[in-house]
């Protein structure tokens, strides 16, 4: 069975003359009554019954016309279709993003890029860094926003998109009960290094990590992690219990807890920069328009 024998089968069917039906196909009453045969004996079913004077459907015959009416204009459409997924204007995009990225850039990305695109189904799926990058490598999703990393692999292509300060994320009842001085709503670090800290563990953010550390060596100091955490929002939750302060960026301001007091560092303050990976070789089209979006 093929699209060619679909095709006669409608013709005959909204006909119901096999000679017209040939003529409207442009060949010959013959060849098309053996065509029809050889389709109705490769199903096993009567499509038309067939009287010297006339030609109908069966009952079976007229309920299967409107699924051969839908493939034939399932496959009509194909070439466009493909077009189409060419040109990124249809098909999937599956994009991972680390936690900090939902309360800076990917809100704005995803909107921006869903209004241009709007037959293209995203799926997001929250991951660490390190995570990404291995799911980049397996083919598991096609773009991740990440933290960047040293050594990035030479498969994979990298854009920077969003530098930020960290801020420190502090009980509000240090800043209620005394415990840290903050007058003029900035936190003096010197105050605070002995203080115990809440952070990403290296494996799954070694920039981060390197960075809140490396603050800490500035100010000569060792930080006292008591805890560590995969996710900025369980981070934030363990800081409003009081179990420590952590180092996050600005954005994560709009992350409202109770419990919880944002206060931006006096002097100079730490940068962490959030940035879109993919594969180099043989982007989707899709990813290709995400990468010019997030350019822009």
């Amino acid at each position: 069975m093929n699209l060619r024998q679909l095709s006669q089968f409608v013709a005959v069917a909204e006909e119901l003359h096999f000679g017209r039906a040939a003529d409207r196909l442009g060949m010959t009453q013959p060849p098309l009554s053996q065509s029809i045969q050889a389709l109705e004996e490769e199903l096993g079913v009567a499509l038309f019954a067939r009287t010297r004077r006339s030609v109908a459907l069966t009952a079976v015959g007229a309920e299967w016309l409107p699924h051969v009416r839908q493939v034939l204009e399932g496959a009509a459409s194909l070439p466009e279709t493909a077009r189409r997924l060419a040109r990124g204007q249809l098909g999937s995009l599956r994009l991972a993003f680390v936690s900090i990225a939902a309360y800076s850039i990917l809100p704005e990305l995803i909107s921006s890029f869903k209004a241009a695109f709007p037959a293209v189904d995203v799926s997001l799926r929250e991951a660490t860094s390190d995570v990404q990058i291995e799911a980049l490598l397996a083919g598991e999703i096609d773009a991740g926003l990440i933290i960047p990393q040293t050594g990035l692999q030479a498969g994979l292509a990298y854009r920077p998109l969003l530098r930020e300060p960290l801020v420190a994320a502090v009980p509000q009842d240090w800043v209620e009960s005394g415990r840290i001085d903050c007058a003029d709503g900035r936190l003096v670090f010197g105050e605070v290094l002995g203080e115990p800290l809440i952070l990403f563990p290296r494996q799954s953010a070694p920039a981060f990590h390197d960075i809140v550390t490396s603050f800490y060596a500035l100010n000569r100091a060792e930080p006292a992690i008591v805890q560590e955490a995969i996710q900025m929002q369980t981070i934030i939750a363990l800081v409003a219990v009081g179990l420590g302060l952590a180092l996050v960026p600005r954005s994560l301001m709009a992350l409202q807890r109770d419990g919880v007091r944002y206060l931006p560092l006096a002097g100079e303050a730490p940068e962490i920069e959030t940035g879109l990976v993919w594969r180099r070789r043989d982007p989707l089209p899709t990813v290709a328009h995400l990468v010019e979006m997030a350019g822009e």
